[in-house]
C-alpha cells in the first residue's frame, strides 16, 4: 500500500469516528474534482456549492457503508455527488415537472468549431441549458449512462431522456454557431 492510499484509509477511518479534521481533509481532498462535477449539472456556482455540500453531508452520514472492495472512494463520492445534483435539479423542477416527450432527432456539431472554443466557454453553454436537459446531457455524454439508466434515475421515460439529449444537442449547436460567428 502506498503512502497516499494509507493516508486516505486513515482519513476514512477518522471520518467513520466522526473526526471533524478528517472530514475536512476528505472534503478538501475531493473538493476540486467534485465542484467541477457539480458545475456541469447546475446553472450557477451557488447551486453547485449547495449540491456539493448536501452531497458531502450524505458522504459523512453514510461513510460507514463505504467498502473499498467494491469501489474507490472517488467513485463512491462521485456517485453521491451526482445524485445530490440530480436531487437539486428535481427539487427546482417540481414547479414545472418533467415533461414526457417521445420524439428525438439527431444533431451534429462540427469538431473544428468546438476545437476553437475554450473549455470555459463550452461549460458556460452547457450550464445555460434548462435543468432537465442539462442533467440528461451530462449523464449521457459526460457520465456514460444509458437512456434506460437515466430514465430510472430521473423517473422519466426513455423517450423523454432521448428528447432531452436531442434538445441539448440542438441548443448547443445553435449556441456554438453563434459563438463561432463571434470568433470569426
Amino acid at each position: 500500500m502506498d503512502q497516499a492510499q494509507e493516508n486516505i484509509e486513515e482519513i476514512i477511518d477518522g471520518c467513520r469516528k466522526g473526526n471533524r479534521r478528517d472530514q475536512e481533509k476528505l472534503y478538501k481532498n475531493f473538493y476540486r474534482s467534485m465542484i467541477q462535477l457539480c458545475l456541469r449539472y447546475t446553472k450557477n456556482e451557488s447551486d453547485a456549492v449547495q449540491a456539493l455540500n448536501t452531497g458531502f453531508l450524505k458522504v459523512f452520514k453514510n461513510i460507514s457503508q463505504y467498502q473499498s472492495a467494491y469501489a474507490s472512494m472517488y467513485t463512491w463520492i462521485r456517485t453521491i455527488i451526482i445524485n445530490s445534483c440530480l436531487d437539486l435539479i428535481k427539487a427546482k423542477q417540481r414547479t414545472g415537472g418533467w415533461q414526457d416527450i417521445q420524439e428525438a432527432t439527431e444533431v451534429h456539431i462540427p469538431a473544428e468549431v468546438i476545437s476553437r472554443m475554450k473549455i470555459e466557454e463550452i461549460l458556460e453553454l452547457v450550464r445555460s441549458l434548462p435543468p432537465a436537459t442539462r442533467a440528461v446531457f451530462n449523464l449521457y455524454v459526460m457520465e456514460g449512462y444509458s437512456h434506460k439508466e437515466i430514465s430510472e434515475l430521473l423517473q422519466i421515460s426513455t423517450g423523454t431522456s432521448k428528447w432531452h439529449l436531442s434538445e441539448a444537442r440542438k441548443n448547443l449547436q445553435k449556441m456554438i454557431q453563434q459563438q463561432d460567428v463571434k470568433h470569426s
